[in-house]
């Protein structure tokens, strides 16, 4: 197997610089021929992924977290080549969805090696433009994604911490926001919403942020998107409720809707969506399931019978 490996563009020091060097060794040790390739930005990093698909590979490998992965399955996406994941960033939300967060280094690549694959949906964002964007755990709009803006925006702490420190300073300018929100669910069926917000998040996968659990029923395989919606409440009544999103035991809280649906279009002025931790566009979107569109390697289920189903 020739396998292409893309290296976090924005790791530049650290212990996360090793991850790519290390996964290849590992790799190649199970005689996997790896060809780490790594751009100066995220650009040249996709141009580069494009390079190589054109050229032919027989999966990509991404050593990085969410964002290093969203760049992988713009290209991926519906194409059948795999991909796997050597979780080794600051959120790892999408490797945690299917079992890969906490596997160290080693392991993922002994885990890709082993070839195993299952089957993912991907969320399909459509600007008003007509552009498209896919994305693979969550998109955060209002009150969430204002913690995106603060905590990409900090240098200290590292890590899924200042993801906490980042929820509690933006309460203290904590208010609702006028939202028009229309939904298409599971039976086919429309939900429209109108009025003040605090947040209406999208998962194909339950968590953001590096492990905070905000679509807890969300399942990256089950063609539905899940949709957490809260209207506002005193802001102390939110902050007692955040024990409670970190839980995933929020959904029985009368502020707190959650859909499973097909699609759903946000419209909210001013508000820019995140999707994998990144600024994905501003508000109005149309986001749809595209089911099955990504082959991810994976740990084997446990109770599965040793085959391989590729």
């Amino acid at each position: 197997m020739n396998v292409t490996l893309l290296a976090n563009p924005a790791a530049r020091s650290g212990a996360h610089t090793r991850a790519a060097p290390e996964a290849a060794e590992r790799l190649r040790a199970h005689g996997i021929r790896t060809t780490i390739i790594s751009g100066g930005s995220a650009a040249e990093s996709s141009d580069l992924l494009r390079k190589a698909l054109e050229i032919g590979t027989d999966a990509v490998v991404v050593a990085g977290g969410d964002g290093t992965v969203h760049l992988a399955i713009q290209e991926l996406a519906g194409s059948g080549i795999p991909l796997g994941i050597i979780p080794s960033g600051t959120g790892n939300d999408l490797a945690s969805a299917v079992g890969l967060r906490e596997l160290d280094v080693a392991a993922a690549a002994d885990t890709i090696a082993a070839g195993w694959r299952r089957r993912l949906d991907l969320a399909r964002v459509t600007r008003e433009d007509g552009t498209t964007e896919f994305f693979g755990s969550v998109l955060a709009s209002g009150f969430d994604s204002r913690v995106n803006d603060r905590a990409n925006a900090m240098r200290w702490p590292r890590g899924g911490s200042r993801y906490n420190i980042a929820i509690l300073i933006e309460f203290l300018t904590l208010r609702g926001i006028p939202y028009e929100v229309e939904l298409t669910l599971a039976d086919g069926s429309t939900e429209r919403i109108s009025g003040d917000l605090v947040m209406a998040t999208i998962g194909n996968g339950d968590t953001y942020g590096g492990g905070i659990p905000i679509c807890p029923a969300a399942d990256p395989s089950d063609g539905l998107l899940d949709v957490t919606i809260v209207r506002p409440a005193g802001r102390l009544r939110l902050l007692r409720l955040l024990p409670r999103v970190y839980k995933g035991t929020h959904a029985s809280v009368p502020e707190v809707s959650m859909f499973r649906v097909l699609s759903a279009r946000l419209a909210s002025p001013g508000v820019t969506a995140y999707a994998d931790g990144d600024p994905i566009g501003v508000l109005p979107l149309v986001v749809d399931v595209v089911p099955a569109a990504l082959s991810l390697f994976a740990p084997e289920p446990r109770a599965s019978r040793p085959s391989s189903p590729r």
